[in-house]
């Protein structure tokens, strides 16, 4: 089965949000990394959906500006990413990820963070980001980090934040 990626458009924002909700439990919205997206523009450019033969949207992934530490780090916060569940097992998030993932590097981003699980994100080069605090309550062991340029983390370790905050 083909899929084609495209940049998410406000036209996309109903059905994005609709797998969204359709995909994640309710409430989602109360997680604490939703407090590091609100109010914060979307890295456009990285916020991508996956439509199949029909024209109907089969995944979506969305990154977030942050900072980390006091020195204000700048990073990507991954999520949310969710396929469809008619649709999932066909490689669809897997192929948003490593797209959305080339584009970052390719615009000059040197870090992504995220929420998930290890076993799932590993493939992707994520390892637990241990120095990284989450607003909580998050499991820390669920915080992740890519390097996106060797040593990109080295150094980067601390409370993340709003990219529109001071420190």
């Amino acid at each position: 089965m083909a899929f084609r990626l495209e940049p998410e458009g406000p036209e996309d924002w109903w059905e994005v949000e609709a797998l969204f909700d359709l995909s994640f439990a309710p409430g989602r919205e109360a997680l604490s990394s939703y407090r590091l997206r609100e109010g914060v523009d979307r890295v456009a450019p990285l916020c991508l959906v996956a439509r199949d033969e029909y024209g109907a949207v089969a995944g979506a992934i969305r990154f977030w500006p942050v900072l980390v530490g006091a020195a204000g780090a700048p990073a990507l916060l991954l999520g949310p990413v969710a396929v469809h569940p008619t649709r999932q097992g066909e490689g669809i998030g897997a192929l948003l990820i490593r797209e959305s993932l080339g584009k970052a590097r390719a615009l000059g981003w040197r870090r992504v963070i995220l929420v998930g699980d290890a076993p799932y994100y590993r493939r992707f080069g994520f390892a637990p980001a241990h120095g990284l605090q989450m607003p909580p309550p998050t499991n820390p062991d669920r915080v992740l980090a890519l390097e996106l340029v060797p040593g990109a983390m080295s150094g980067v370790h601390g409370k993340v934040r709003r990219a529109d905050t001071e420190t």
